[in-house]
């Protein structure tokens, strides 16, 4: 499975705007420096983020990009969600909407596992979370052997 760098770089840019949620807009420009986005391509992430309501936009000399609710309620999923669509895809389908024959068969249950523990994952951490550095437990405790695995 693999994270895109758009929904990478729309994690990162509301990360920098939940961090910044007390001073106020915060323009592209500085977010996309902030994180060592392409500007360009950040302006398309922010108008998906607002229209999927989790940003908004103020124009003018004092406008940006702020938050459009609090941090904690935003989670990765949203942010993800909002980028690049459902979190879990196999073959442009969800694993749920899938039908498998013969020895095949059980592998839909391995599909539907996979994107029930990413939005498990992706659900239990919010904006807030993040920029505090104080992941869940749970989230936490599933790195614990992150180096074992880091070839796969």
């Amino acid at each position: 499975m693999r994270i895109s760098a758009r929904a990478d770089y729309a994690v990162r840019a509301a990360a920098e705007l939940a961090a910044a949620d007390q001073d106020g807009p915060v323009r592209a420009e500085a977010l996309a420096r902030a994180q060592d986005i392409p500007h360009r391509f950040l302006e398309g992430i922010l108008s998906d983020l607002r229209r999927d309501g989790l940003v908004t936009s103020h124009r003018g000399a004092g406008g940006g990009y702020r938050l459009a609710r609090p941090a904690s309620t935003i989670t990765i999923a949203d942010v993800v969600r909002a980028v690049d669509g459902p979190l879990v895809f196999v073959r442009g389908n969800r694993p749920s909407d899938l039908e498998f024959q013969g020895a095949a068969a059980p592998l839909l249950h391995v599909w539907v596992a996979l994107r029930a523990n990413v939005r498990a994952v992706l659900e239990a951490v919010s904006l807030a979370d993040l920029v505090a550095g104080k992941l869940p437990e749970d989230v936490r405790a599933l790195t614990q052997g992150e180096s074992a695995w880091s070839n796969s």
